[in-house]
């Protein structure tokens, strides 16, 4: 089955019911049983929902994976991850990542005994070296947030299975539509799922997509042990979402392509951060592991202060200033006051998370007046 019908229909189930083309918003706490232990598959909701199951098998079908699970949020499925790990444990994450992932890491689990390698996974000629004996994870985000940096995933699956470490990578700005990691050799797919592939910014909701029995087995326990499960209404929204996703992310990538070619010669801007862009670093890579360039873009403004910036990114007229991405609408955001303001002055400024970046969400509106709306809010 190929991706654009998987969409639409991986791993989904015909409603025996009454025929309903859609999933049932099975709107539920419990359900009952004919005998003490015999039900028909489903006991309770936060154990068990056959909406929630019905994104879990889709987001399985279009990662190319065995199993998938559905949290309340991008957050709650990486919490379920770092649940895996044990006092001591070490992980090497990527140095630019988004801000709620770094304060998770640093603010709560570093407290509870776990130790963070935060280091640069575009060169990965000296991640051998970090690697100890008490290392148990690589923390891989592909397109970064916000520099847009590319790392090579299979590169990073070799390393990993030679020293029988796990690799997990955040997809949630690339979607399946565009990179399958598990394909690449990942372990663990992560998605905030609240971005792309809910896709229309009215929901909350993350998940993972796995293939080891094992693994699975682990982290559905942690699912239903901590319980932060995404409800069925979010899940129905997202289902939904997903059955657009190729059709969406389509226009996403050919309105950014057109986005970066205008602010690539525009006299204001200085640095352009872009996969699709052949003097980006790592561009090969993502020509190689990617479908396409995706709908993220983020550049600085010359000789940008943040006073000039946030002149700039108020001044906008279709573009949202707003938290998040994703969405069919496009979004403009400036990383160091809003999501990334969790991370330290010094560590933003080592990674390019400078008072003149800007994001943007790249959506799905007529190109010409998203130009257009560029030009006018840069001067």
């Amino acid at each position: 089955m190929k991706f654009n019908t998987k969409a639409i229909h991986g791993g989904q189930i015909k409603e025996k019911g009454y025929g309903a083309v859609m999933p049932p918003i099975y709107q539920t706490s419990t359900y009952a049983q004919s005998s003490p232990g015999e039900h028909k598959g489903y006991e309770y909701s936060r154990t068990q929902n056959p909406t929630r199951h019905a994104l879990e098998r889709s987001i399985a079908s279009l990662e190319n994976a065995k199993y998938g699970l559905g949290f309340s949020s991008g957050l709650s499925a990486i919490d379920a991850i770092m649940k895996l790990f044990k006092p001591g444990d070490e992980i090497i994450s990527t140095n630019d990542l988004y801000g709620g992932s770094y304060r998770l890491f640093n603010n709560i689990y570093e407290k509870f005994g776990l130790k963070f390698i935060f280091t640069d996974l575009r060169d990965q000629s000296n991640i051998e070296s970090l690697i100890s004996d008490k290392t148990k994870l690589i923390w891989v985000e592909t397109p970064t947030n916000p520099m847009i940096n590319v790392i090579d995933i299979k590169g990073l699956a070799d390393i990993c299975k030679s020293k029988n470490i796990l690799l997990g990578v955040d997809n949630t700005f690339s979607t399946p539509y565009l990179q399958k990691p598990i394909d690449l050799g990942a372990d663990i797919v992560m998605h905030s799922a609240t971005k792309f592939l809910a896709g229309h910014s009215d929901v909350i909701l993350g998940l993972l997509a796995v293939s080891n029995d094992e693994l699975a087995e682990k982290l559905y326990f942690m699912q239903n042990s901590s319980g932060a499960i995404c409800g069925p209404m979010d899940s129905f929204l997202t289902l939904r979402g997903i059955k657009t996703l190729h059709v969406r992310m389509d226009r996403h990538c050919e309105n950014a392509s057109k986005i970066a070619e205008f602010l690539d010669s525009h006299p204001s801007v200085d640095k352009l951060y872009w996969p699709g862009l052949k003097k980006h670093r790592n561009h090969d890579v993502a020509a190689r592991q990617m479908k396409d360039f995706g709908g993220m873009i983020s550049f600085t403004v010359k000789n940008g202060n943040f006073e000039k910036v946030k002149k700039i990114t108020s001044n906008f007229k279709v573009f949202t200033l707003a938290e998040s991405l994703g969405g069919v609408e496009s979004l403009v955001n400036h990383p160091a006051t809003m999501t990334h303001a969790s991370i330290p002055v010094d560590e933003r400024n080592k990674i390019g998370i400078v008072d003149s970046l800007i994001r943007l969400s790249v959506g799905i509106e007529d190109i010409n007046d998203l130009i257009e709306d560029l030009r006018q809010a840069i001067g």
